[in-house]
């Protein structure tokens, strides 16, 4: 698949179905684009398509199916449109650093796929009002699904989550408690942690 080179050939991309419930189009949407109009265009159409129907599939649509429709906060972005976000201080990292993450159309260094996308889940703004309330979910999402990583955020309690060929399984957060909750190799990384989530839906898929 090209990149698309005129309007016809970007409607086609974005109807492009992804998951049961998610088409490439929901996650193309950038406040850096819009306002700097800069295109958020794939590159490498069939790598970001691949690397998005795993994020779906194995992530979103579980979440959906559990806790009911989720708020898609940022999705790809293009390697321009990340570049510039990053040399515009517009909280986006370096380009290598974000290959394999919102920039689903380039592998990172050690040539493995990933995709991540920020989301925040209605149901838990409905349930919980506590700062540190974003723990629940996270220890829910790290017993039940196959995350590669997870980066929770003060507003909304939206939320990086990533898929990644290759699973770090770490959890951090901006909200306090602030820093990593867990990563292989701590104490609290291993085992169930249902205590976390009492009252939780069970994983519907």
């Amino acid at each position: 698949m090209r990149k698309p080179n005129s309007m016809k050939g970007l409607e086609d991309l974005g109807r492009v179905r992804l998951s049961q419930n998610f088409f490439l189009r929901d996650f193309l949407h950038s406040e850096i684009a819009d306002f700097y109009r800069i295109p958020n265009i794939p590159e490498d159409p069939d790598l970001a398509v691949e690397a998005g129907r795993r994020l779906c599939k194995e992530l979103l649509e579980p979440l959906q199916a559990t806790f009911g429709r989720l708020h898609i906060r940022s999705g790809y972005r293009s390697p321009g449109v990340n570049r510039f976000g990053n040399e515009n201080n517009l909280n986006c990292s370096t380009n290598a650093a974000t290959s394999a993450h919102h920039i689903w159309d380039m592998r990172d260094f050690d040539g493995c796929m990933g995709a991540a996308v920020c989301i925040a889940v209605p149901w838990m703004l409905d349930h919980f009002s506590d700062e540190s309330d974003w723990q629940r979910l996270a220890w829910w999402i790290h017993d039940h699904l196959p995350y590669a990583s997870l980066c929770f955020f003060p507003k909304l309690w939206a939320f990086n989550i990533q898929w990644h060929e290759r699973p770090k399984r770490v959890i951090q957060s901006y909200v306090r408690p602030r820093g990593i909750l867990t990563k292989p190799g701590m104490a609290n990384w291993e085992g169930n942690h249902a205590a976390f989530y009492e009252g939780f839906p069970p994983l519907r898929n």
